[in-house]
C-alpha cells in the first residue's frame, strides 16, 4: 500500500498540469498527461480510503485534461470519447458528481460537433442531472448552457442556442452562493461572450457578433492565447460575411501569429473554414499572402501531425 501522502502528491502534480495546459504545446503536453493518468490508475489500486478518494479525484481530472487535449487541441474525437469514459469511471470512484457533470458535458461535444443532436442532448441531460447532486456555482451552470448552445449551433438549431446563451447570461447575473472548484478553469464571462459571438455569427447577426467578439478580444488575458485564435477566426468570418476579405485576411494572419506560439487545432479549424469562404478573392495578393502563411512548412507539418 502507498503512504497516505500519495493522494496529495499526485493531486499537486495534476494541478501543475492544469496550469501548464494553457501554454505548453499539445503534442508535448499530451503524452505527459497520459502517462500521469496511467500512473494514477496504478496508484489507485494501492491506496485506501480516504487517500483513495483524493487520488481518484485527481485521476479523473487528469483523464479529463487528456480528453480535452485530444478533442480541442489535437482533433481526435474518438480518442477523446474513450478517454472521457475513463475519466467518468475515476469520478465515480471519487464520488464527485460535479466532476462527473463536467466530464459528461465534455462528452456531449463529441456527438454535438458531429451533428448528432439526440446523443449530444442526452449527455447534456446527464451532465445537468449530475450537477444537481452537488453545490454548483453560477459559472458552472452558465457553462453547461454554453456547452449545450454550441452543440445546438453545430446541429443547426440556432434559435435554441441563442435562448441558451441568454439564459446563461441571466444565471451569471443572478450569481450563486457556491464557488467553482479549482479544476474549473476553462470558463469565464469572457468565454461566455465568445460562445455568444459565435452563435450570433451563425445566426447572421453580424453587427452584434462583431461587437460581442471585439469585446471578448479586449477582455482576454495574455494567457488566453488559444481562445484568442478562436475569437480572431470568428471576427474574420464576420469580415468575410460582410464582403471585407482584406480585413478577414488580416485577422487570420493575427490568428496564425498566435498559433505559432501555442498550437490549437480548434483554432486552425476556424481559420480554414474562413479561408474556404474567401475563394472568390483567391487571386488577390492579400489572400495569396495568407495562403503562404497558412501552408508554410511548419504550419502544414503541425496540421498533418496533430
Amino acid at each position: 500500500m502507498q503512504p497516505a501522502t500519495v493522494g496529495a502528491d499526485y493531486a499537486a502534480i495534476t494541478a501543475a498540469y492544469r496550469r501548464l495546459y494553457w501554454t505548453v504545446q499539445p503534442a508535448q503536453m499530451h503524452p505527459a498527461v497520459v502517462e500521469h493518468a496511467r500512473l494514477g490508475t496504478q496508484l489507485l489500486a494501492e491506496t485506501a480510503t480516504p487517500t483513495r478518494r483524493l487520488l481518484a479525484t485527481a485521476l479523473a481530472e487528469s483523464f479529463l485534461l487528456a480528453g480535452r487535449i485530444e478533442f480541442f487541441d489535437l482533433r481526435q474525437p474518438q480518442d477523446s470519447a474513450a478517454t472521457l469514459i475513463r475519466a467518468l469511471q475515476a469520478a465515480g470512484e471519487a464520488e464527485d458528481p460535479l466532476l462527473g457533470s463536467a466530464i459528461l458535458a465534455h462528452a456531449a461535444f463529441v456527438p454535438g460537433w458531429a451533428g448528432q443532436s439526440e446523443e449530444s442532448a442526452e449527455r447534456i441531460r446527464a451532465a445537468r442531472a449530475y450537477a444537481r447532486r452537488s453545490q454548483t456555482s453560477a459559472e458552472f451552470l452558465a457553462w453547461l448552457d454554453a456547452v449545450e448552445a454550441e452543440c445546438e449551433t453545430r446541429c443547426g438549431h440556432i434559435r435554441e442556442a441563442l435562448r441558451l446563451i441568454h439564459h446563461a447570461e441571466e444565471v451569471l447575473s443572478a450569481g450563486s452562493p457556491h464557488t467553482s472548484p479549482d479544476w474549473f478553469n476553462w470558463f469565464s464571462p469572457a468565454r461566455l461572450a465568445s460562445f455568444k459571438g459565435n452563435v450570433e455569427l451563425k445566426a447572421g447577426h453580424l453587427p452584434q457578433a462583431r461587437e460581442t467578439l471585439l469585446g471578448v478580444l479586449d477582455a482576454l488575458s495574455q494567457s488566453d492565447g488559444k481562445q484568442r485564435v478562436v475569437v480572431l477566426g470568428d471576427l474574420a468570418a464576420v469580415d468575410a460575411a460582410e464582403n471585407k476579405p482584406k480585413d478577414a485576411c488580416a485577422r487570420l494572419e493575427q490568428a496564425l501569429d498566435q498559433l505559432a506560439v501555442t498550437w490549437y487545432a480548434t483554432g486552425m479549424d476556424r481559420i480554414r473554414d474562413v479561408r474556404r469562404g474567401l475563394q472568390a478573392w483567391a487571386e488577390q495578393d492579400y489572400v495569396q499572402r495568407l495562403d503562404d502563411r497558412l501552408y508554410e512548412w511548419k504550419t502544414t507539418l503541425t496540421a498533418l501531425q496533430r
